[in-house]
């Protein structure tokens, strides 16, 4: 594992690492809640897709730059990309990303395919701890959505749409909320 500084200047001149430890920038997770990418505007190139672009993820870095934009960015987050070995612009590319909130962290899982029908396909998971019960973070942060029932015995499905389900799970007398979402 190497650990990469957020400095465009510090480019390594060769790729030892599988991992890839990178200094990030995001906003507070309440975005991730109710927004969807595809309506986020596509900021300036931010140090995620920087970083990446110096180890030569080229084919990804719009689709990439938008989603890490969707989620936001501060300096307080991190993210840490399972590099393939070869051929980065031709693999799948996911990325692990802590993003501090409110109540703690929150995780975000983003998945990265080069050469789709859309140039680019992209996935998240974003997986956060609420105090509250699930019935009120359906009904107050998640209202958008429809309750389609349950998964199994415990988890509650939300629909945001053919590409979006929150799942919600019970977790003592809080609640953990999973959204999903295929990037179009």
């Amino acid at each position: 594992m190497q650990h990469i500084e957020n400095n465009p200047a510090s480019k390594p001149a060769i790729k030892t690492a599988t991992y890839l430890f990178l200094s990030i920038f995001f906003l507070p997770m309440v975005a991730l809640a109710e927004a969807a990418p595809a309506s986020a505007k596509t900021p300036a190139t931010n140090s995620l897709t920087q970083a990446l672009g110096h180890w030569g993820v080229k084919n990804c870095s719009e689709r990439m730059n938008q989603l890490s934009g969707f989620v936001g960015y501060n300096k307080s987050s991190a993210a840490m990309a399972l590099m393939p070995p070869s051929q980065v612009n031709q693999r799948m590319l996911p990325i692990a990303m802590e993003i501090p909130t409110e109540n703690g962290a929150a995780y975000v899982s983003a998945n990265f395919a080069p050469n789709q029908a859309n140039h680019c396909g992209a996935s998240y998971d974003a997986v956060v701890y609420w105090e509250q019960g699930c019935a009120d973070i359906a009904e107050n942060r998640f209202k958008a959505y429809k309750n389609i029932g349950a998964l199994g015995n415990e988890m509650t499905v939300l629909d945001g749409g053919i590409a979006t389900k929150v799942f919600l799970m019970p977790a003592g007398s809080g609640c953990v909320s999973i959204k999903k979402e295929v990037v179009l």
